[in-house]
């Protein structure tokens, strides 16, 4: 035969039946380990859904014993640079107590700024020869001051305004009239301790101002810081304690304090 006897569009002859896995048919599969790899997974997410579910039935259950407790879990969120208390009156202050809880606020961070800036006045005069222990006094104040403040009667009025509580209330009145007599206190300075130098008031102030120009500029600039604290001070007990009596609370402390007083005696 010639070499122009093979056909160039001949197929090879292929039997489509000769493949096994054509002849099981559709849904049929040769390997018979595969249900077991495919229901493998489906298992093993049954188990985690389970788990998951135990573990969120766990947390409720803490939770609610948590709430029946009466502990309140609260998140350090302020300074927002590096949060060392939980601070957060627009959400947990009701609306109309927040304008007051803003500026008693204020008069927080004011008494920070006024024993800061005490300090600095106290170490200008000890360094002008002054006695060290006037510098001492001012430390104390400003180390006692600050968290002191914040506990006995800013962290008070906080919890007071957010669960309306009488008593809270009334430990806050005491602790800031307190607070108040301080800021007058320091304000005049009189010649008590130290010749009243620990504390940059009026009478220091006038006193050094002849001796030592820059160090009596600076003790009255701590006289208008002291004031300045003194009369947001009151604004803020007095309106504060124009909503106790306004909304009854000194009924109900009243009523609180007999009846805790009772249940003391008995």
């Amino acid at each position: 035969m010639s070499r122009y006897d093979s056909n160039p569009f001949d197929e090879d002859e292929v039997n489509p039946f000769s493949d096994p896995t054509v002849r099981k048919g559709p849904g049929q599969s040769t390997n018979t380990t595969a249900g077991g790899a495919f229901y493998m997974p489906e298992k093993e997410l049954q188990a985690r859904e389970a788990e998951l579910r135990r573990k969120e039935q766990e947390l409720k259950r803490r939770e609610d014993a948590i709430q029946r407790a009466g502990i309140v879990i609260e998140e350090k969120n302020w300074p927002p640079f590096f949060p060392i208390i939980h601070h957060d009156i627009a959400k947990e202050v009701p609306i109309h107590l927040q304008r007051v809880q803003y500026i008693a606020f204020t008069t927080y961070l004011g008494l920070v700024v006024c024993l800061l800036w005490n300090l600095i006045a106290v170490t200008t005069a000890w360094i002008k020869g002054e006695s060290a222990t006037i510098w001492f006094l001012a430390i104390i104040y400003f180390i006692s001051g600050v968290p002191g403040a914040y506990v006995m009667w800013y962290r008070p009025l906080y919890n007071a305004a957010r669960t309306d509580s009488a008593l809270k209330f009334g430990w806050f009145f005491l602790s800031y009239l307190f607070h108040i007599g301080f800021c007058i206190l320091a304000a005049v300075a009189p010649p008590i301790i130290f010749k009243g130098k620990s504390l940059a008031g009026i009478l220091p102030a006038i006193e050094l101002l002849g001796h030592h120009a820059l160090v009596g500029i600076f003790y009255f600039i701590g006289f208008g810081f002291f004031c300045l604290e003194s009369l947001l001070s009151i604004w803020v007990i007095q309106q504060v304690y124009m909503y106790f009596r306004g909304s009854g609370k000194a009924a109900q402390m009243k009523r609180e304090a007999a009846t805790r007083t009772m249940m003391a005696a008995i």
